[in-house]
């Protein structure tokens, strides 16, 4: 049997009890054809970077599966027939990754390398020079409105 890493999205008016049933539903359909589903992540909901079926949201999942391609086959044609999933991408692997995936692993900012180099931070300002034109002008006395 084949290993695959397949995750969908599902639509943003979905509760997470809805997204763990689809995802229990899939994965009777892998098991119910020979397969496994080893690890099952939900990712959450996250923006779309463009809508798609007028959602601008969905709930992402992520299943690691070993079955043969009938199994993939008859999921994805599942999914198809199935109007809360909105995409779905089934990728053959090597072997299944260990521990999270990279969605799910947290990357602190401070430990990311900042992409301007070791420039000063913007309280350094304190040596420019007035800009020209700005102020040049007198101010009017105000008038007290009684």
């Amino acid at each position: 049997m084949a290993l695959y890493e397949h995750v969908f999205l599902a639509r943003q008016d979905m509760s997470a009890q809805q997204v763990d049933a689809l995802v229990e539903q899939y994965k009777g359909v892998i098991e119910a054809h020979g397969g496994k589903v080893g690890r099952v992540e939900n990712w959450g909901l996250k923006s779309l970077t463009y809508r798609i079926n007028k959602n601008r949201k969905a709930h992402y999942a992520l299943m690691d599966i070993e079955a043969t391609g009938e199994a993939i086959h008859e999921m994805e044609r599942q999914m198809r027939i199935n109007e809360d999933v909105l995409r779905y991408m089934t990728v053959a692997v090597e072997a299944h990754e260990e521990g999270p995936s990279a969605m799910m692993q947290k990357r602190d900012r401070d430990d990311r390398p900042r992409r301007d180099g070791d420039r000063p931070d913007r309280g350094d300002r304190g040596d420019r020079a007035p800009r020209e034109g700005f102020g040049d002008r007198p101010r009017r006395p105000r008038e007290d409105r009684a």
